[in-house]
C-alpha cells in the first residue's frame, strides 16, 4: 500500500487494502476512482456507481456505515441503482501492549495532529486490526425504494473538525433480500 501510495496511513488499513485489491482486479471493467457527487467520490463506476466496503464479522452488529445520503440518492437518480461490494472478514486485533499500533505510528513518521489532539482530550484509541481474513464477498444493489429500509448514521466530525454529512447504514440481516450474490473466499488481506 505504501509503495502504491494508496491510503497506507489509514487506521482501518485493511478496509483500504480491500479497496486496493478491487482497483487491481476490477480496473478493466470499472472506471476507478468513479464519479463524484458533492464531496463523495465513488470507488468505481460502470453501468452504475459502486462502493467497496470491508466489515469485521465478529462484532456486536451486522450493520455498517455506507455513504453520504445525498450522494447515494443522486447516484440512484442518475442510474436507477447503486452497487455495493462488501468483504466480510474475520479479523485479529492488536495485543495489549499495542505493538502493531506503535509500529504503524513509527512507519507513519510519528503521531498525526489528530492523534495528539485526541490524546489531549483523553479520548481512548481503538485497538487496531492486525490481520483480516476474508470470509465472503457480498454484492448488494440499492434502488430508490430500498433506501427507505436503510438506517441513518450521524458520525460527528472529520479529523479536520468539519461536520460529516449524514450517511446511510445497512443491516445485512434486515436487508438480506437486497443481496444479489455471495462468494465464499478465505485468503488473508495484507
Amino acid at each position: 500500500m505504501k509503495e502504491k501510495d494508496f491510503q497506507w496511513r489509514q487506521m482501518e488499513w485493511w478496509a483500504f487494502y480491500f479497496e486496493l485489491l478491487c482497483h487491481d482486479r476490477l480496473g478493466s471493467v470499472l472506471k476507478m476512482p468513479g464519479e463524484k457527487h458533492g464531496s463523495t467520490v465513488w470507488d468505481g463506476t460502470g453501468s452504475i456507481n459502486w462502493d467497496f466496503k470491508a466489515k469485521a464479522i465478529k462484532t456486536d452488529t451486522q450493520s455498517f456505515i455506507l455513504n453520504d445520503q445525498l450522494a447515494m440518492r443522486a447516484s440512484i437518480a442518475k442510474y436507477g441503482e447503486h452497487g455495493l461490494i462488501i468483504c466480510l472478514c474475520d479479523v485479529e486485533y492488536n495485543d495489549k501492549d499495542r505493538s502493531f499500533q506503535k509500529w504503524r505510528t513509527e512507519l507513519q513518521g510519528g503521531k498525526s495532529a489528530y492523534q495528539v489532539e485526541r490524546e489531549q482530550r483523553t479520548s481512548h484509541s481503538r485497538y487496531r486490526k492486525v490481520l483480516a481474513v476474508p470470509v465472503e464477498l457480498v454484492y448488494m444493489r440499492f434502488d430508490r425504494d430500498s433506501l427507505e429500509r436503510l438506517g441513518t448514521m450521524k458520525q460527528g466530525r472529520n479529523s479536520n473538525g468539519k461536520p460529516r454529512p449524514i450517511k446511510y447504514s445497512v443491516s445485512l440481516t434486515k436487508c438480506a433480500d437486497l443481496i444479489a450474490r455471495v462468494e465464499t473466499i478465505g485468503e488473508p488481506l495484507g
